[in-house]
């Protein structure tokens, strides 16, 4: 099934990236816990693939540039620790910020809803994750 993702954050007018679109397999998004595990995976694994510090990737062009500060963050896209990420631990830090109210999930314009509510996603949808901010004060 091949979904468009965007992040959005209150207070901004833009989306902090580009939409992307993902590939997931059908089969297994019965539920927005599993919505989420399998974006999280696929994430974590397209991160470990991402070239280390040593490898040839000196420069960007003008034109990587401007079509990078377009969506907010010009880098070179390299995994400068060079250590793999835990698949399992991501995971479980993301259904734990959802649950705890980090973030907020959308499916075309409609909140997701708790991490057991069940989806009937189609091919093509929209989902907008939309990255809450905390508010703090200090007391004198």
């Amino acid at each position: 099934m091949n979904l468009s993702i965007q992040t959005k954050q209150l207070g901004k007018r833009r989306c902090c990236i580009e939409p992307m679109q993902i590939e997931l397999p059908d089969e297994t998004l019965t539920d927005v816990r599993s919505l989420i595990t399998a974006i999280v995976r696929r994430q974590v694994e397209g991160h470990n693939q991402r070239p280390g510090e040593n490898d040839l990737l000196k420069y960007l062009t003008q034109e990587e540039i401007d079509d990078r500060a377009e969506s907010g963050k010009v880098g070179f896209g390299v995994n400068y620790n060079g250590e793999k990420a835990s698949a399992e631990a991501a995971v479980k830090n993301a259904l734990q910020a959802y649950e705890d109210g980090i973030f907020r999930l959308f499916v075309n314009d409609e909140e997701a809803g708790t991490a057991d509510t069940s989806l009937v996603l189609r091919e093509g949808d929209r989902l907008t994750f939309v990255r809450l901010t905390l508010l703090s004060g200090r007391l004198w």
